[in-house]
């Protein structure tokens, strides 16, 4: 039997490598393939690595612990480190996902471990999408306001400079945000600008009924969206009208156009 391996991805290294200690006291015979140092590297080496299980940070730079989660492709189960509090807490809970407090404590990764090998009793298969709708459903909790913050109006403008113009460009005329390298592109039927802010403070300010997450990097437009594709390794495809362009969708996201 194929030892399992596991990434663990956290900002902090010594946190990393207590981490790494702990798991292999606990479980020997787990291979740790790759200790991240951000978000950008964890989920650089999830898509190269594939590991069995994916202990996450969910406070890296680069990209949050949550949105790597997001751009999973493959069988990876995660498990998030975590400073939240009891309210994001208890959403895992409800969600049965597992969660680890800092500071880890032994005991409680004992357990945590406990529940990560009864899981993997019974594999994943691929192409199911019931744990990615199910994880998608849980980062859309913790990155939802918490309660008490007062509801704030949807975004209506975002503001692009090139050159000297600084263009005003109304959301409902925009296709789609990407993320693309230190910026965000901004996609309208005509035109493409950039913009500094990042996605994940994007989706905050959107109207979630007009503005779907599809995929780690990238927020489409409902209005503007003209169907789906799938190609031949079924992999999910949205296509816009009056765009030749079609922008992949994550498995994590797939379930969200079962209605469609």
């Amino acid at each position: 039997m194929t030892a399992p391996t596991a990434l663990i991805a956290d900002d902090e290294p010594h946190l990393a490598l207590h981490l790494k200690q702990q798991l292999l006291q606990l479980w020997p015979e787990l291979n740790i393939l790759s200790l991240a140092r951000n978000g950008i590297e964890a989920a650089e080496r999830i898509a190269e690595l594939r590991p069995d299980l994916a202990f996450l940070d969910i406070q890296m730079p680069g990209l949050s612990g949550l949105e790597v989660a997001q751009g999973i492709e493959g069988l990876t189960r995660v498990i998030f480190v975590t400073a939240y509090d009891e309210y994001a807490v208890e959403a895992f809970d409800q969600a049965a996902l597992d969660y680890l407090l800092k500071p880890v404590k032994a005991e409680r990764l004992a357990r945590s471990l406990e529940r990560i090998k009864a899981a993997m009793a019974s594999p994943l298969q691929a192409g199911s999408e019931a744990p990615d709708a199910k994880l998608a459903g849980v980062l859309r909790q913790l990155q939802s306001a918490p309660a008490g913050r007062p509801a704030v109006a949807p975004l209506r403008y975002v503001r692009a400079a090139q050159g000297e113009l600084m263009h005003q460009i109304p959301v409902e005329e925009v296709l789609y945000f990407q993320a693309d390298d230190k910026y965000t592109v901004v996609q309208t039927a005509t035109a493409e600008h950039l913009i500094r802010t990042p996605i994940i403070e994007l989706a905050e300010q959107l109207d979630p009924q007009q503005f779907w997450q599809v995929h780690r990097s990238t927020l489409i437009n409902l209005n503007h969206l003209a169907g789906t594709r799938r190609d031949e390794a079924s992999r999910l495809f949205v296509r816009f009208k009056n765009h030749a362009r079609e922008l992949p969708v994550s498995r994590a996201y797939v379930h969200l156009f079962k209605a469609m």
